[in-house]
């Protein structure tokens, strides 16, 4: 018998009970949408714009940066000034446009905030913090249900409160947070390798493309001119269907949006519309993003997502893409959203290796492209060495982290 199940047989042979977040979490703010008896107290603190956050970033630092997605960093007290916090601490994103087990975050101390929903437990002798977190990972799927909206999504913060997790006693908790915490670790240790490996490659594909005295930087209004698909309508689109329809959000995702058969073959007829190898960019949201067209049917949002066109008789589509990683953009701001123009994107500058000689030049961009794909497909095929590992250790945590968070209801029990 595993120690968990020795303190299950001890503690709760019955069953445990099934509480609703608002019962045992206290929340940043109180909820237009939530009766006021479910939130009796709250605990507010002051955030920084999204945009702001990172302005404050230090080498070192001991307060946290809790940003609303997957990067983070640190800072210190003097910069953080009036925005420093503390606390034991689960936070979600207040708008968010990627699943939550990906930004959903812990954190014990001091930090800066940005626009987070921030939760804590009101009674830590019955809720640890850290349960807290696993838990509502495991609901991830279904919280992720109550975001809505186009693009950057917000939550239902009433469905995200009614939220229903197992309540064992506090050493249960204790024991599958341990266990957890060591998956964790696990793969962060696999992860770190795997973090220091690409940026091995990025200082090698960096060398390759860069060094040597046959280079010409070149500007890409030389090499061809900046393409968009024509305007989709929102009255177009539809939530299913067989031809996906990209925007900023769902670029390089999984789609939300569809068009039919019949408009993606007139527009694709009579408008411009991407080579199968062409090299796609995103000119909004993650800016510089690059994914290669595979020539499968699909449409993609206008001034958004753009690409070059050209005919590849002076670079080929592969080296652009890799050529493209060194990020040669001069964004521009619009307001408070970078954006990429096709200014930016035309007198943005790339190495070409012997521009004199054609056809030598167009051979050792073949030889740097097949290069840089051997070390990209160490660093990212994900069925093949640490890409793969970390995949089948993730899998694994998920799974036993819903076995560790499966309970029999004491309800349940006490009427059997």
């Amino acid at each position: 018998m595993s120690r968990l199940e020795q303190l299950i047989s001890e503690f709760c042979p019955n069953g445990v009970d099934y509480v609703h977040l608002w019962e045992v979490t206290i929340w940043d703010k109180r909820f237009n949408s939530v009766d006021r008896k479910k939130q009796k107290q709250i605990i507010t603190y002051p955030y920084l714009l999204a945009s702001n956050l990172f302005n404050l970033e230090q080498p070192t630092g001991n307060v946290f940066l809790l940003s609303t997605g997957e990067k983070t960093g640190w800072t210190n007290e003097k910069l953080a000034g009036n925005y420093l916090c503390q606390g034991e601490v689960v936070a979600i994103p207040w708008g968010k446009s990627r699943p939550l087990k990906e930004v959903i975050k812990y954190y014990k101390g001091k930090f800066v905030t940005t626009d987070n929903r921030i939760a804590t437990s009101n009674d830590t002798d019955k809720l640890l913090n850290k349960y807290l977190y696993y838990c509502m990972i495991n609901q991830g799927e279904t919280i992720d249900k109550f975001y809505r909206g186009s693009g950057i999504k917000h939550p239902n913060m009433n469905d995200v409160l009614n939220v229903i997790i197992p309540l064992p006693p506090l050493p249960i908790q204790e024991e599958i947070v341990r266990i957890l915490d060591k998956f964790a670790e696990l793969t962060a240790e696999l992860t770190a390798e795997l973090t220091a490996r690409k940026q091995q490659y990025e200082y090698y594909r960096d060398e390759l493309l860069t060094s040597g005295d046959n280079i010409q930087w070149t500007p890409l209004e030389i090499i061809g001119r900046v393409a968009m698909c024509k305007r989709i309508m929102k009255s177009q689109t539809k939530s299913c269907g067989n031809i996906p329809f990209y925007k900023i959000g769902t670029f390089g995702k999984k789609p939300d949006a569809f068009i039919s058969n019949e408009l993606f073959n007139e527009y694709k007829e009579k408008y411009s519309f991407p080579k199968p190898g062409s090299i796609l960019i995103s000119a909004a949201g993650t800016i510089g993003r690059t994914v290669i067209y595979d020539g499968n049917p699909a449409y993609y949002q206008d001034s958004n997502i753009v690409w070059l066109e050209h005919d590849e008789s002076d670079v080929l589509n592969k080296y652009l893409y890799y050529c493209y990683q060194l990020k040669p953009w001069n964004i521009s701001n619009g307001g408070t959203i970078s954006r990429l123009y096709n200014d930016n994107i035309l007198k943005a500058k790339i190495p070409i290796p012997y521009p004199e000689d054609k056809e030598k030049s167009l051979a050792e961009q073949q030889r740097i492209v097949d290069i840089l794909d051997r070390f990209d497909r160490l660093c990212s095929d994900i069925s093949e060495g640490l890409p793969a590992e970390i995949e089948a250790r993730q899998k694994q945590y998920e799974y036993y982290r819903d076995k560790l968070l499966t309970f029999k209801k004491k309800e349940a029990a006490e009427n059997e």
